[in-house]
């Protein structure tokens, strides 16, 4: 009798080592999530203030006949500043979110609704720099079976804040796109 006994704690014992290693596991995912939530909130926030400073005006002989070149004079520019914003509020919305995952790393309802909410983002942050990546291209290179003109030749400062707002946004669709497939892997290894 005092074998079962002894058995049965080494059997406790046991199984509470692996689940108090599975939590460490997943308190690290929680951690590392929470970690590339600040780097895509950074991306989504500085593609949205560098698109939201771009303008620029050339001299030309008088002052009263200038040519300028602002993110408003197009509309793909100004969803893009929209569409940033939301997403980087969401990401600060979400901290909190990804903060209780941290504290309880078996939380799997709020992961799931990360998930949820991550995918919107996404698509909203992959719509906004796909169509001003298209904008850009156009500004470089310029179409000439439309007539339309190249103007980074005319307008480089106003076109390198754009790019690199573009390429910002594009980090953070990468950063959220990651951020999904942690989370989904945090639910599949709690079941």
């Amino acid at each position: 009798m005092p074998k079962t006994g002894g058995s049965s704690k080494k059997k406790a014992l046991a199984s509470a080592a692996p689940r108090q290693e599975n939590g460490g596991w997943k308190r690290g995912l929680a951690v590392f999530d929470f970690v590339l939530r600040l780097g895509a909130l950074g991306a989504a926030l500085g593609a949205a203030a560098a698109m939201g400073t771009s303008d620029e005006t050339l001299p030309f002989f008088t002052q009263f006949f200038q040519f300028e070149a602002s993110y408003d004079d197009l509309p793909t520019f100004q969803f893009f500043l929209v569409a940033m914003g939301i997403v980087g509020g969401y990401l600060v919305l979400s901290l909190p979110f990804s903060i209780v995952c941290i504290v309880r790393s078996t939380a799997v309802g709020i992961r799931l609704l990360l998930i949820i909410l991550d995918t919107v983002a996404l698509t909203l942050a992959t719509s906004a720099a796909g169509a001003a990546a298209a904008i850009v291209y156009l500004a470089h290179s310029g179409n000439s079976g439309t007539n339309w003109l190249a103007i980074c030749d005319q307008f480089g400062d106003f076109c390198q804040k754009v790019s690199g707002a573009v390429v910002g946004s594009f980090i953070a669709v990468f950063l959220m796109m990651f951020l999904i497939l942690l989370s989904a892997f945090a639910i599949r290894k709690s079941h």
